[in-house]
């Protein structure tokens, strides 16, 4: 009997013992098995209850580690400790920098009528001031006229920078009377995507959280265009927080039919420049926001090899993804604006030492340009006018070959953006102030950041794994190739490119009826902005679609 109770106190104290440590465990331990059974289907995965069992202590231990980073604040120019490099293995550039080589724009004269300065290149207007013909201050005064003339109708200013423009056109006209020359920029007024720093001026990312964001200093294309002796005259909207036509202020209107939207997300500078309110704008492309605002505007936009240009003190969205570029008249005004602002500054450690050397001058009958065909075959709206691209290249010269993209998961992969556009506004997500921004709609940001943090980092990093055979095959395929034609939008060229960093151009190509832009877009080589510019140039040159302007402006 007395073994009996031996045995019976000793039960009872294992079990008040095991009692006792779940109550402990589970006042302290948040995630339980039952939430771990419910997150397997999120994450597609299966555990066994041993094994989610096993898990638990960790899993409790991860989210005190969350928690702990959590209190160090990250504000968005904080780069993660990590690069995309989009160079392949064994891969080689040439080195030598040669001169660049622009057209010859002297014989340029005043316009009888003032209005169609409005839609002077780069390299014209710069003649124009170069032989006196009209003082950069004078023409800053005629473009910031047509800004605040035009801007309320399509709503593609968040500030004007009179102050500033002025200052900077009085300097270019005295530089230039002393003899100081700084090149084709020199005197030529510009506008900026409202997502990089400027001292003394706002930077709102189009989104109300940032309405009021003021950062002292300036980012580095906008020191090397100050430096370049261009003038910034206006910051100009973007989609809030990188997406699409809509900010805080409305949505920024397509000056060929102000009843639609730009698109996006460098809203404001293509319908700044294609309205004729700026000679050129700075923009920036993830996945589209050059290419698609330049299709629906008619404008001809750049966006360069991935590691080109410079991101500090630009928003950063996707620090694997992100590119400047310039949106601008034509093709070679893009090299003009490239040719300013690309190449290291010793702040982001993404940009490579490559040389950008360009001249117009390119014999077609030596190119061979391979022809994503699928992706044509998907383009049934814009059929006639893609054929009609592709007779024209035959007829200049060119070999047309079909390609065919590398087979990779290629939307599948897109979660890289999301994880890392996620982090880049975590603060939002975490502090409930994503409440404040604009659109809120199932697709748009705040939902979209919010689902990112349920992406397995695992998942982020075999995304990452496919990223680097894709590069390797990507430039395997466009390395046979002088270029790439394809058309703006249908089928995976457009993702596919801006995964592995290559260069595109974006060219009007027609219009489906007269309020109506179409495009197409060549894909150069790895760091071969050069020759792709100068077969966009010739192809424009050949069909003159750059030089049709909104009527109403």
């Amino acid at each position: 009997m007395k073994r009996i109770k031996r045995i019976l106190m000793v039960c009872l104290v294992g079990m008040t013992c095991v009692l006792t440590e779940s109550c402990i465990r589970n006042e302290v331990d948040r995630i339980t098995a039952a939430d771990v059974n419910h997150a397997q289907k999120l994450i597609g995965m299966e555990f066994s209850r041993v094994e989610t069992d096993s898990m638990l202590t960790m899993l409790n231990e991860q989210l005190k580690n969350y928690e702990n980073m959590r209190k160090v604040k990250l504000p968005n120019n904080v780069p993660p400790a990590f690069e995309f490099n989009p160079i392949p293995v064994g891969k080689r550039f040439e080195t030598e920098q040669k001169p660049p080589v622009f057209s010859d724009y002297s014989g340029t004269l005043l316009p009888a009528d003032m209005h169609d300065l409005a839609f002077y290149s780069i390299g014209q207007l710069y003649w124009l001031i170069h032989s006196k013909q009209i003082s950069s201050e004078q023409l800053t005064q005629f473009f910031l006229d047509r800004l605040k003339q035009y801007s309320p109708m399509l709503n593609c200013v968040v500030t004007f920078t009179d102050s500033l423009a002025f200052a900077q056109a009085k300097q270019a006209d005295r530089e230039l009377a002393s003899g100081k020359d700084r090149g084709l920029l020199h005197g030529i007024p510009f506008g900026i995507k409202d997502m990089f720093y400027t001292k003394n001026y706002r930077t709102t990312f189009g989104s109300p959280p940032f309405e009021n964001q003021l950062v002292d200093e300036d980012a580095t294309v906008v020191e090397r265009l100050r430096d370049a002796g261009a003038v910034m005259i206006a910051k100009l909207s973007l989609g809030e927080l990188a997406m699409d036509d809509v900010w805080f202020g409305g949505k920024t209107r397509n000056p060929w039919d102000t009843t639609k939207g730009s698109s996006g997300s460098s809203a404001g500078p293509a319908s700044a420049v294609s309205a004729g309110l700026v000679p050129f704008a700075i923009g920036s492309e993830t996945w589209g926001s050059i290419v698609s605002p330049s299709t629906v505007c008619g404008v001809t936009g750049l966006r360069p090899t991935y590691g080109r240009i410079s991101r500090n003190g630009a928003m950063a969205l996707s620090w694997t993804m992100d590119k400047i570029g310039p949106l601008c008249r034509n093709a070679e005004d893009c090299a003009i604006v490239l040719d300013a602002i690309y190449g290291p500054d010793g702040k982001d450690q993404t940009v490579f030492d490559i040389p950008f050397n360009y001249s117009p001058e390119i014999d077609f009958s030596e190119l061979k340009i391979g022809v994503i065909t699928s992706d044509f075959n998907q383009d049934s709206t814009n059929k006639a006018f893609n054929e009609a691209a592709l007779i024209k290249l035959k007829e200049m010269g060119a070999t047309l070959i079909p390609v065919q993209l590398p087979g990779f998961p290629y939307m599948d992969m897109s979660i890289l953006l999301m994880c890392e556009a996620a982090s880049a506004f975590d603060d939002l997500t975490l502090s409930n102030r994503d409440d404040l921004m604009v659109q809120q709609a199932q697709d748009r940001w705040p939902n979209l950041f919010r689902a990112a943090h349920f992406i397995p980092a695992t998942e982020y990093i075999r995304a990452n794994r496919l990223r680097y055979l894709m590069v390797q095959q990507m430039d395997a395929l466009i390395s046979q190739y002088d270029v790439i034609v394809a058309p703006s939008h249908a089928g995976d060229n457009l993702l596919a490119t801006n995964l592995s960093g290559h260069p595109s151009v974006v060219l009007p190509n027609g219009f489906l009826d007269e309020k109506t832009p179409v495009s197409i877009v060549f894909t150069g080589q790895l760091f071969g902005e050069g020759k792709l510019i100068a077969v966009a140039k010739k192809y424009q040159d050949a069909t003159g679609f750059q030089k049709k302007h909104p009527p109403m402006f």
